[in-house]
């Protein structure tokens, strides 16, 4: 049996010793002392901190890359994997998660974030355990909760956590369960 992947979103500008980096780097620990495998965009930032948990812990950390960016991929992947668009990097970073993680980030997080939510709403994939952590999202989850339920469409696919810790406990008690 394959271990699970936990696909993680999130921001390429914290760097060490910033809260943003530190929680994501925590959260690498904690789901690979679960034999979890860590997956990312695979450059600096929040990619890098979960790589770097991960893989010193002796999980696999994959970095779903691509050559756009300009950008020198994490020195903690295990494993990369090359894409030649955008596009096809975000279905690749799907098509690998058995879980979804959303840390802090900008524009290309929220884009992550509203593609699987979009394929979950309009069950284009499988539902998968689905959860964001900080307050940046709450308002987000907030409006748009609304406007799924006056849809008639099923809400709670998206949880929100205010930590890392209580975000990875509800990750790995999800694929636990499967």
């Amino acid at each position: 049996m394959k271990n699970k992947t936990v696909t993680i979103f999130g921001s390429s500008k914290p760097v060490a010793g910033e809260p943003e980096y530190e929680a994501a780097y925590l959260l690498g620990k904690l789901l690979a002392e679960k034999n979890l495998s860590v997956c990312s965009g695979g450059y600096q930032g929040i990619m890098d901190a979960v790589s770097k948990g991960a893989a010193e812990r002796g999980a696999e950390a994959i970095g779903v890359t691509v050559d756009i960016f300009n950008a020198v991929p994490s020195k903690h992947l295990t494993k990369e994997i090359e894409c030649r668009t955008l596009c096809e990097r975000i279905d690749k970073l799907i098509s690998l998660g058995d879980a979804y993680i959303v840390l802090d980030g900008g524009t290309g997080t929220l884009v992550e974030l509203s593609i699987v939510w979009e394929y979950f709403n309009k069950n284009l994939n499988p539902r998968k355990p689905f959860a964001c952590v900080g307050n940046m999202w709450n308002e987000i989850i907030t409006v748009m909760e609304k406007r799924i339920f006056d849809e008639g469409r099923a809400t709670g696919l998206i949880k929100n956590f205010a930590d890392v810790e209580l975000c990875a406990d509800y990750i790995i008690g999800e694929l636990n369960s499967k």
